[in-house]
């Protein structure tokens, strides 16, 4: 499970003294930790897909964290947001290119965008951007 191998990043990067993956790596397993609690009141238990989806959110985090650190000039901080990002990143599926969501939308027999949308999310969820699926989508018609 994607949790697990989390789990060893973070006691690897403790031993290895790597401040800026250990900090992300804890971030996220906090926020599956949470995640799981919640789900547990519930009955469920938390999937790879919502540690990829806890996982894409910090990343769009990182990437808003890194352009506030970029305008003020702190160099040192946003080579490490950028080792940061390369870190978590490393533990997302392959993501979909322009032409790849263009083609399996093209291939759908509805082309509506709540068919579409819901496809995407059922079938490709963490593997792609769901902005982008709505952009391409929104571009074809």
């Amino acid at each position: 499970m994607l949790t697990d191998d989390l789990k060893k990043a973070n006691i690897e990067a403790m031993k290895a003294h790597d401040q800026d993956a250990r900090s992300v790596i804890s971030v996220v397993l906090t926020r599956e930790k949470t995640l799981e609690l919640d789900l547990h009141e519930k009955g469920e238990e938390v999937k790879d897909s919502d540690v990829l989806s806890l996982i894409q959110k910090v990343l769009k985090e990182l990437d808003e964290e890194k352009e506030g650190y970029q305008k003020v000039g702190n160099d040192s901080r946003v080579n490490g947001i950028n080792h940061q990002i390369e870190v978590i990143s490393s533990y997302l599926p392959k993501q979909l290119t322009e032409a790849e969501i263009t083609t399996i939308i093209n291939s759908l027999p509805d082309k509506s965008i709540p068919y579409v949308m819901k496809y995407f999310k059922e079938n490709y969820s963490g593997s792609v951007d769901m902005s982008l699926v709505s952009r391409i989508l929104k571009g074809l018609s």
